[in-house]
C-alpha cells in the first residue's frame, strides 16, 4: 500500500509540472515574435507546396537519388519550355540534396546561361532554409 505522503507528493511534483507548462506555454503565444515566425514559416511551408517538390526524407539514400534525378530532370524540362523561376527552382533543390553540390555547380555554369545561374545562387540560401528544419519538430506543430 502506498502511504499518503508518497501520494501527496507525487500529486504535488505532478501539479508543478503542469503549472509549469501552461505559464511557458502562454508566454510562447503571447510572444509577438513567435507569432510572426509562425506565420512565415506557415507561408514559406504553403509556397514549397505549391512549387510541387516535396523534400523527401534526407536520411534515406536511395529516395534522395530519386528526387535528385526527378528535380534535375523538372527543372531542365522547365527552363527549355520557357519557364525560368520553375527550374531555377527545381535545380535549386537538386543542388540542395547533392552529396557534391560544388561539383554539380560547376556543371550547370557551363551549361546554363549566366543569366540563369546567377538566379540559381541567388535561390539556393532559401532553399536550404527550407531544408534546415527537416526531421525536427518545427515550432507551428505545437500550438
Amino acid at each position: 500500500m502506498v502511504s499518503r505522503t508518497t501520494v501527496g507528493l507525487a500529486v504535488g511534483v505532478v501539479s508543478i509540472f503542469v503549472g509549469y507548462c501552461f505559464y511557458f506555454d502562454q508566454k510562447r503565444r503571447s510572444d509577438p515574435d513567435f507569432k510572426k515566425k509562425l506565420r512565415e514559416r506557415r507561408k514559406a511551408r504553403k509556397e514549397a507546396q505549391k512549387a510541387g517538390s516535396k523534400i523527401p526524407n534526407l536520411k534515406d539514400h536511395d529516395v534522395v537519388q530519386k528526387f535528385f534525378v526527378q528535380e534535375v530532370e523538372l527543372g531542365e524540362e522547365m527552363l527549355a519550355s520557357g519557364d525560368v523561376e520553375g527550374g531555377i527552382e527545381h535545380l535549386a533543390n537538386a543542388v540542395a540534396v547533392c552529396g557534391q553540390p560544388h561539383h554539380l555547380l560547376q556543371v550547370l555554369q557551363k551549361t546554363l546561361p549566366p543569366p540563369i545561374f546567377h538566379l540559381l545562387l541567388q535561390r539556393l540560401p532559401t532553399v536550404g532554409q527550407r531544408l534546415n528544419p527537416q526531421g525536427v519538430m518545427a515550432e507551428e506543430d505545437v500550438e
